[in-house]
């Protein structure tokens, strides 16, 4: 359902005579039939280990779906549904990964609720700074394609240029807030969060506070934008994306601890 839902995303795009309405409705069901079958799965995976699974894949096909909840969210009333043909079929590959190579030896079958909040608002922040960064990137293909030739379909398919610098910041700024959240929890809640085991965790997590937070600023008080506005994010992005990913992916499938 995932897989079928961007193609039907690429399908009105190539073909314009397909009408708004039938796009607007059959590619997001399928979508939401998609996600709602990860979370079932999910729920299932939770009740037979007895406790959420945080083996590697099984992270990032989490981390997948609720990029892709949050996407659908966000397309009731923005128009970004366009991007579910990079989130989607992401989101299929995860789940699949997940199911593959299925290990449960990393479960956690008792953490308190302080814990539990720290993990998913870390989750939630990696999310919505994931949907950003794969704005950016759209945002500075449409940019370029306008500047250097006549644009592509998929191109004069999305909104404005304003339109989609409008929702990059909307979404960087629902991220910072729960990035910010995420980090103020582990300082509360996490004994040593400079601990050997989680200090690069923590200084990257940092580090791409700042960019975030520094680019909101520039945006605010100095009318940052294009290049500036898409170079700041998908730095903190891979920023984030090492701290969150980068010593897991090191450890589990180089190294095999």
């Amino acid at each position: 359902m995932y897989l079928a839902s961007a193609l039907l995303i690429i399908r009105h795009i190539d073909q314009r005579h397909i009408s708004q309405n039938n796009f607007q409705r059959t590619p997001i069901y399928l979508a939401w039939a998609a996600v709602g079958a990860h979370a079932l799965y999910t729920v299932q995976a939770f009740q037979q280990n007895n406790g959420f699974n945080f083996s590697f894949f099984s992270t990032v096909s989490f981390v997948a779906m609720i990029v892709a909840l949050l996407l659908l969210m966000a397309a009731l009333r923005k128009p970004v549904e366009k991007l579910g043909v990079a989130v989607f079929p992401i989101a299929a590959v995860m789940l699949g990964l997940e199911l593959g190579f299925d290990d449960k030896s990393q479960a956690l079958s008792t953490h308190s609720w302080a814990m539990t909040s720290h993990i998913l608002t870390s989750i939630i922040a990696f999310s919505l700074l994931n949907i950003a960064a794969l704005q950016a990137a759209l945002l500075a293909i449409q940019d370029q394609q306008l500047k250097s030739h006549p644009p592509r379909r998929f191109i004069q398919s999305l909104p404005s240029l304003q339109a989609m610098e409008s929702l990059l910041f909307q979404m960087l700024a629902a991220g910072l807030f729960f990035l910010t959240l995420s980090l103020v929890s582990g300082f509360v809640f996490i004994d040593d969060l400079f601990a050997q085991h989680l200090v690069h965790k923590t200084v990257l997590s940092i580090l791409a506070w700042i960019i975030f937070s520094g680019l909101l600023i520039g945006r605010s008080r100095y009318g940052w934008r294009g290049k500036t506005a898409i170079q700041w994010t998908v730095c903190g992005f891979i920023l984030l994306l090492l701290a969150y990913f980068g010593s897991k992916l090191v450890l589990k499938l180089i190294l095999h601890r």
